[in-house]
């Protein structure tokens, strides 16, 4: 179904080890309105959306997960040299316990993901909206993740990750009003 580049979707360079800020940047790994739950909703939600739309979340969906390839990515480059006292230092040592440097889907507050994250009403129109909802929620969690650093080469990644959300956003929002012009026509659910 896929055709995987090895490559990220866009370039991630870190300037300096920062294990407090990749502690915040695994919200958007593991959070509730991270990339791993927006990409699982969205594949998830294509089997109960009429057709004209099912490309679009197909679309969203796979690319969420090149978010989360980034988001790793950044992580790891920002805690690999890491000692276990810089760790501590940053309020991870608990994960430093549980996984050394090692990823786990976790919010920035420890707590682990789960799969009630993932949203599915079986209304295409509410399980958009719910979309729209989770694309502004991520584009305001990479706004204060900018906000935080003062890693110029991570605020560039930053910077293209809240675009992506703003554009999906938008693609949703269009997709409610095709679906609403079609439902005004003929029944679409």
């Amino acid at each position: 179904m896929w055709i995987y580049e090895k490559k990220l979707q866009y370039p991630v360079r870190v300037s300096k080890c920062d294990p407090k800020l990749a502690k915040f940047l695994i919200e958007q790994y593991g959070g509730a309105d991270g990339e791993l739950a927006a990409a699982l909703r969205y594949l998830n939600q294509r089997y109960s959306i009429p057709d004209k739309v099912i490309g679009l979340l197909t679309d969203i969906g796979t690319e969420e997960f090149a978010h989360l390839e980034m988001i790793a990515t950044m992580v790891y480059k920002l805690t690999k040299d890491a000692t276990p006292e810089q760790m501590k230092a940053a309020g991870l040592d608990g994960h430093f316990a549980d996984h050394d440097n090692a990823l786990s889907y976790h919010n920035a507050a420890g707590i682990p993901w789960t799969a009630t994250y993932i949203q599915a009403k079986g209304d295409p129109i509410a399980d958009l909206y719910e979309d729209i909802a989770a694309e502004e929620k991520a584009r305001a969690t990479y706004q204060w993740l900018i906000d935080i650093t003062d890693d110029v080469d991570i605020q560039d990644a930053l910077k293209f990750l809240r675009e992506r959300e703003i554009v999906h956003s938008l693609r949703f929002r269009e997709a409610v009003e095709i679906l609403k012009e079609h439902h005004s026509s003929k029944k679409v659910f």
